[in-house]
This record gives C-alpha cells, structure tokens and sequence, in this order.
C-alpha cells in the first residue's frame, strides 16, 4: 500500500498547480470544442490543466491508474486510481464566470480515501481524508445544523440533455417552493464543498459523472454529512444522481425530488 499522506500531498499539490494555470489563462483562453452538444464545452486549458495533474501523478506513482474527464481511463498495474476533473465548470470558465474548480478523488480498494477540491478564483483549498474529516485552507469544517427545508439554502445543477420529458427543472419547482433559496452556481465539486462546510444546506443533480463527485463526496461524509442516490440508495460514485446534505434534512430533500433517470 502506498503511503496515504503522501498520496494526499500530491493530490494538493497537483490541484494547486492546475488550478493557478486554469487562473492565469482565463482572458487567454485558445480553443473552445464541443463534446457531443452545443452546451458542452472543453477548452485547450481543460486539456492542459489534465496533463497536469496526470503528469505529476505518473512521474510519482507510475502504476496507479487514472480515471479523467477528458483522458478518459488510463489503466495502471496498480489498484489505485486517481480520478480527475481538471476543470470542472468550463462552461462558467469560458464566460469569464469565477466559479470552477479542479477536482481530484483517489479510488483505493473501493473507497475514496483521499479528495481535494481547489477553488482558484478564491484561494480556497477543500481537502479530506478518510476518517481523517475535511478542512477549508487547514481549519476543519462542518456541515450546517439547519433541520428544515424551510429555512435551508440548496443548490442545484442541470445536465446537459434538458430534453426529457421531466426534468430537473420539475425538481427545482418543487424545491423553491419548499426552501428558503435555490442557487445554481455550475460546478457540482464546489457546490458539494459548499455542503460540506455548511454554506448550502444540500444539493441534488442528475446526470453527473465520477470526477464530479468523487472528492466532494467524500468531503461532505467527512464534515458529517450525508449523501445517497436520489432514491436513497448508499451513494455510488459511479451512478448518475446525487442527493447530498447535512443529514438532517435529507430524507425531505428525498420526500421532495423525483426521480427523472
């Protein structure tokens, strides 16, 4: 077994130099594509920030694994896999909008074992550790106290496809009419830190993928919160749906949304 804390400071240490390169580009951005959809963005610098995070992981652990978002699957000998969102929130990155983040979880014998979340735009470092709780720039963090729907603060996000014939849009409706607010900032990995240190209350989407949830996740089970599929079924970071909170007000947030998947 490789040695967890230095698995840890890579993983800070790649978010770090990803995220100040994704900050230095963002007037210089190069190239925009597409990834199946017209509102589904990548850039050059989502590229980049990937090599790397994949670079300084590889040069240490050559045998781990990798599981990104725009590499797709880079299988290693090794059973440990690093799974990476480099840029998550491109579309708000291509808009100037400061709100996107890098993302790394780290899949050991199961489990996400190791997660950091950087936020560039705002300094501000998310990382836990399995049994070990999550901190906010090294001050430990904690999950809200708020026991109703009434008086949380949500948020939420919307997958690419907004063509089914119910979407979360329904879910929104029927969560603003139950809440204090719903906020839609466009990262799922901010907005579960956000969770986790008790700024929202809860979050819910469809549509996500491992390198979106992966280190959040973790994040808010260590703060002492509560994730599970939409359903309430144990949390999978390998299904599509989400519903994340403080625990106190879960099972409502689950009694209010409707599975569209």
């Amino acid at each position: 077994m490789n040695n967890l804390k230095q698995i840890k400071e890579l993983a800070v240490k790649a978010a770090l130099k990803a995220g100040k390169y994704a900050l230095s580009r963002i007037d210089n951005i190069q190239k925009i594509s597409f990834k199946g959809s017209f509102n589904n963005l990548v850039t050059d610098v989502d590229k980049k920030c990937e090599e790397i995070v994949i670079d300084m992981v590889k040069s240490v652990f050559s045998d781990h694994s990798i599981f990104a978002e725009e590499s797709g699957e880079i299988k290693g000998k090794d059973e440990i896999c690093w799974i990476i969102d480099p840029l998550d929130g491109t579309t708000n990155y291509a808009h100037g909008f400061p709100v996107f983040c890098v993302s790394i979880g780290v899949l050991i014998d199961g489990e996400i074992k190791v997660g950091v979340v950087y936020d560039p735009s705002r300094d501000e470092l998310f990382v836990a550790e399995k049994d070990q709780g999550a901190f906010l720039n090294d001050q430990r963090i904690s999950v809200s106290k708020r026991k109703h729907l009434e008086k949380s603060l949500m948020s939420t996000g919307f997958a690419y496809n907004l063509d089914n014939k119910i979407s979360n849009l329904e879910n929104l409706k029927a969560m603003m009419c139950k809440v204090q607010a719903v906020r839609r900032p466009g990262s799922a990995a901010i907005d579960l830190c956000y969770v986790a240190c008790g700024r929202f209350d809860g979050f819910w989407e469809f549509g996500l993928y491992p390198w979106d949830t992966a280190a959040g996740h973790l994040m808010i089970s260590e703060a002492g919160g509560k994730t599970t599929l939409v359903d309430g079924k144990n949390f999978d970071i390998f299904e599509k749906s989400i519903i994340a909170s403080n625990g106190l007000i879960h099972q409502e947030m689950i009694d209010t949304i409707i599975d569209i998947e």
